[in-house]
């Protein structure tokens, strides 16, 4: 939810929707899997982030003052967050590209499936459904024999349209955004690499795993409304 002192903004879930509930508890259903090194549960969303260079150099805090920046600031492009969380391991890790294409996608889940996961007999991928993130994208990146090798080991669960909070990806997307980029001027893909990473390797270092409240009943009981009347 985002506020401010007129409106309430909220993901509202359509109503009397089969598809949105089928996929809504599809995604509930892989969150009560326990955990299972060998076959995890990555959770994965992206996002745009505005870089921004200074147009002057900021002046340095002393005891008396505190770090003084120019109100002056210069667009510098806009560069793509990948955020990856294995919410039952307390592991996340962002990745920032370029672009947001198919072919960046692929290889970031690519990397992971051949280096964090090269050992795991299945790795079960919950994200929305984005016209870039199919088995395909990994053919136009890798020989079909590699590409082959990553999508036998995959399982995707899409969250619904307009069901982008059933995501933990999304949520430490959000985190990382407030705690990381807001307030902030970066002005270059390599320090908002330099400072995601930090980021993400602090936040591992001392957080927990994602305990995720919602079931399937508590998702029946509270959201009937998304659920069809059924005809006989």
């Amino acid at each position: 939810m985002h506020t401010n002192r007129h409106v309430q903004y909220w993901v509202i879930p359509p109503e009397a929707n089969a598809e949105f509930a089928a996929h809504m508890e599809d995604v509930l259903d892989v969150y009560t899997r326990p955990y299972d090194p060998n076959i995890p549960v990555l959770c994965m969303d992206e996002q745009p982030v505005q870089l921004v260079e200074e147009v002057k150099v900021p002046i340095a805090a002393t005891r008396n003052h505190p770090k003084r920046v120019d109100y002056e600031y210069k667009r510098a492009g806009v560069a793509n967050v990948f955020m990856f969380a294995e919410p039952l391991a307390g592991w996340r890790e962002v990745a920032v590209r370029s672009r947001k294409t198919k072919a960046d996608w692929a290889l970031e889940m690519g990397r992971l499936m051949e280096g964090r996961y090269a050992d795991c007999e299945k790795v079960i991928v919950v994200c929305d459904n984005l016209n870039t993130h199919t088995m395909g994208a990994f053919y136009e990146v890798f020989e079909p024999s590699r590409a082959r090798a990553i999508v036998r080991r995959l399982e995707f669960h899409y969250t619904p349209k307009h069901g982008s909070w059933l995501n933990i990806a999304e949520n430490e997307l959000s985190c990382f955004t407030r705690q990381c980029v807001s307030g902030r001027r970066i002005g270059s893909e390599d320090e908002l690499r330099e400072q995601a990473t930090a980021w993400h390797e602090d936040v591992n270092a001392t957080q927990r795993g994602v305990e995720w409240q919602m079931k399937i009943d508590d998702a029946r009981t509270k959201l009937k409304s998304v659920y069809p009347k059924i005809k006989l």
